[in-house]
């Protein structure tokens, strides 16, 4: 059994584990080709409307653990639809074209848009506070079968998720 991808450690949601290595390999090889999607929600501080892509490029140092909009970065590029406003935050739904580390955390942060509870990116977060990062659905090609799956799962019932009437 092995992980196929990875969430940011503070981040919860919906996870992908495969059975075999051979299942790994293969599910790992389709996130290579962009052919699995991850649909993400998030909570950010402040106001954002409508829809729209972020295109940016990002470099990661290793050495502190942070990523960083940089012009020798790599490419990074997500999609996002704003669906709620409430208490001076935006609820937003995030499909990532591209998958590079705190990616939407960063593309987000750097547009004074941080995610709420962000403790690395956003700098009024309060300590014990959880990021308001949802891995919400995932959808792929089973290895074998080549059937397509499709997963979801809601955030907690808890702040700041709870403050939105929902999809």
């Amino acid at each position: 059994m092995g992980l196929v991808h990875r969430l940011d450690r503070p981040v919860g949601g919906i996870m992908v584990f495969a059975k075999t290595s051979k299942a790994a390999r293969r599910l790992s090889d389709s996130i290579r080709r962009h052919n699995f999607q991850k649909t993400y929600l998030a909570v950010v501080c402040g106001k954002i409307t409508g829809r729209g892509s972020f295109e940016d490029y990002l470099k990661k140092d290793e050495k502190h653990n942070i990523t960083r909009v940089a012009f020798d970065g790599k490419y990074a590029k997500l999609d996002y639809m704003a669906l709620d406003y409430q208490e001076g935050k935006t609820l937003v739904k995030i499909n990532l074209v591209t998958g590079r580390s705190h990616q939407i955390r960063v593309q987000f942060s750097s547009r004074n848009l941080p995610l709420w509870g962000d403790q690395k990116y956003n700098t009024k977060a309060l300590v014990g506070e959880q990021i308001a990062l949802w891995a919400y659905e995932i959808r792929f090609e089973h290895p074998i079968s080549k059937e397509v799956l499709e997963f979801r799962l809601q955030p907690k019932n808890e702040y700041p998720w709870n403050i939105y009437k929902g999809e």
